[in-house]
């Protein structure tokens, strides 16, 4: 058992199902006291059912209140883990790109602005934010995913960093492909490129309860992508040009 979540009051966004389900029921199991989030009532109901949580179905961006309210009054763990999969090129339609800034950025920063003055108030609590290996990395075929979880890192990274001095831990999951059915709907793209070495949300969980216990900020599910993140920075025209190759590969097996 993780001391760290015993007892604790935690929110998991996204929760109806894939890597949000996963994370409820670990918490659950290590005997914090769970909301469970997601659009779809019948799917939050169903989960919070199974684990013994509260079912807390709506909008991500503002369930932070009823959730405060449904674990007593506070919240000690908030996993921001709702998230669009928005595919397309820089031709992706204004309404698909404010989607995913909403969903992938901006869902994120109005939780923080709702649960950082109790945090800092009393000197902890805990933000863990999925972002995907598309936030340290990219994705083929999918600019309006890609660019806002870079932005879901950014945030998560600042938040980290202004904040850890005063009680707050800061956790960025960044998973690349996971057997969900986002997963399923990222087509072609998705075969190539995430298919092959995909894990179990269950993995993505075991990877943030080990991050949990060590006190890490960035928690690699796939751990090679620390290679692919170090490869990126220290020689960014060589990583481009491996990726424009994958692109070429995908737009040829179209």
């Amino acid at each position: 058992m993780v001391e760290a979540v015993q007892g604790a009051g935690v929110v998991v966004t996204g929760a109806g199902g894939g890597i949000g389900a996963a994370l409820a029921r670990r918490f659950a199991a290590e005997g914090a006291r769970v909301v469970v989030n997601d659009l779809d009532a019948g799917k939050a109901e169903a989960v919070a059912e199974e684990i013994g949580g509260i079912a807390v179905p709506g909008d991500a961006s503002a369930i932070v209140g009823t959730a405060r309210d449904a674990l007593g009054g506070t919240v000690d763990v908030y996993c921001a883990n709702a998230g669009v999969a928005s595919g397309g090129s820089e031709a992706a339609g204004e309404d698909v790109w404010a989607l995913a800034w909403d969903v992938n950025v901006m869902a994120h920063v109005r939780a923080a602005q709702a649960l950082l003055p109790d945090w800092l108030e009393r000197g902890s609590g805990r933000f863990v934010s999925t972002v995907s290996a598309a936030g340290l990395l990219t994705m083929i075929g999918a600019a309006p995913y890609a660019v806002t979880k870079h932005g879901a890192y950014a945030f998560a990274e600042w938040l980290s960093l202004t904040y850890r001095h005063r009680g707050l831990k800061v956790h960025a999951i960044c998973p690349q492909g996971v057997r969900t059915d986002m997963l399923a709907g990222t087509g072609s793209a998705g075969d190539l490129v995430l298919v092959p070495t995909a894990i179990e949300p269950e993995d993505v969980a075991d990877a943030l309860f080990k991050g949990i216990e060590e006190d890490r900020f960035l928690i690699l599910p796939h751990p090679e992508v620390a290679g692919y993140y170090q490869a990126r920075a220290t020689d960014p025209d060589r990583w481009l040009t491996s990726m424009n190759h994958i692109q070429q590969k995908w737009e040829a097996a179209r």
